[in-house]
């Protein structure tokens, strides 16, 4: 995606409206996630440890991938002005480090009362879906960035 962010009010928004994001995973993701979130899971750290699991390897945090999606959400599609209302997250593949997400975030529903949006989400790698799910938005209306503009204006000098 080239540009920093998109923003979309409700009246600009329509059922099967879509954005898409694509992150490679490293290393360096993973251990920054574990600092800052303070899960320090060694199957998401420790080659050793991990090597021993099902999995074989190091997993990324299924709480990483979600964030993808929030990143969508919150740059993207609605964009900036969107505030979360819930999330739903089904794991459905664990995510190896090196691997390139493809994050899907779709509108499937609008309700004008409350200006609310509810959006299919999907990560997937080589095509296979790793996390779906549903969120909900609220998302300002026009008049209400109009509104909040004006406010934001110093008062005219005399």
């Amino acid at each position: 995606m080239s540009t920093p962010f998109k923003t979309y009010y409700f009246e600009d928004l329509a059922v099967g409206m879509r954005e898409t994001l694509m992150k490679a995973v490293m290393d360096d993701d993973v251990i920054a996630f574990a600092d800052l979130s303070g899960d320090r899971n060694p199957i998401h750290l420790s080659d050793h440890f991990a090597s021993k699991t099902r999995f074989g390897e190091r997993i990324v945090h299924g709480l990483y991938t979600a964030a993808l999606i929030s990143t969508v959400i919150g740059m993207y599609l609605p964009g900036p002005g969107a505030v979360y209302l819930s999330q739903t997250l089904n794991f459905r593949a664990p995510v190896k480090i090196g691997d390139v997400i493809h994050v899907v975030v779709e509108i499937v529903e609008l309700i004008e009362k409350g200006r609310r949006a509810r959006l299919h989400c999907e990560c997937l790698v080589d095509g296979k879906v790793v996390l779906d799910g549903e969120a909900w938005v609220m998302v300002p209306s026009r008049e209400q960035a109009t509104r909040a503009a004006q406010l934001a204006k110093p008062a005219a000098s005399a």
